[in-house]
């Protein structure tokens, strides 16, 4: 964003880019979580539920990505270090089952991850609305996306 757009947002820069950090920090601890336990699943069906827990996690990595830029357009960075993402996270990590077979597991707890996407995502859109409407968009897109995710899980937890 140049000059000028980054004047007219009505709200302050610093506290928005604070929040955008905090949902690019989640992003990537979604993406890990959602990658390893593609790759860990096991049992009954594993197959198709490492293909979604992947195509998902590639769609959290993205959001990351969008975050991101936009985090620079603001004329900041986002975190740098990886050590720091949790400790910037809006939530904490949530660790994957012990079980790898457990599927109804693996399914609630994406579906917590999802849901506090959904509560952070709705916040920010909320504060910008009307104040920043370039980080308005962004933030419904990626809202929109993780609320398909939480049907998604949804769905399969209730075949």
């Amino acid at each position: 964003m140049g000059k000028q757009a980054r004047a007219i947002v009505d709200l302050s820069l610093k506290e928005l880019v604070k929040d955008l950090n905090k949902a690019y920090a989640d992003e990537w601890l979604a993406f890990y979580l959602y990658w390893y336990m593609a790759q860990t699943v096991s049992g009954k069906s594993y197959e198709g539920i490492s293909e979604f827990l992947m195509k998902i996690a590639k769609e959290e990595l993205e959001h990351a990505q969008e975050l991101s830029d936009l985090i620079i357009k603001l004329g900041s960075l986002p975190i740098a270090n990886p050590m720091e993402l949790e400790k910037n996270a809006n939530t904490p990590y949530m660790m994957p089952p012990k079980n790898t077979s457990d599927i109804n597991r693996i399914i609630r707890i994406v579906m917590e991850v999802e849901a506090g996407a959904i509560d952070i995502y709705n916040k920010i859109a909320k504060k910008t609305l009307g104040k920043d409407n370039v980080t308005y968009q962004l933030v419904t897109h990626i809202l929109s996306e993780e609320v398909d995710h939480e049907e998604m899980f949804e769905n399969l937890l209730e075949r």
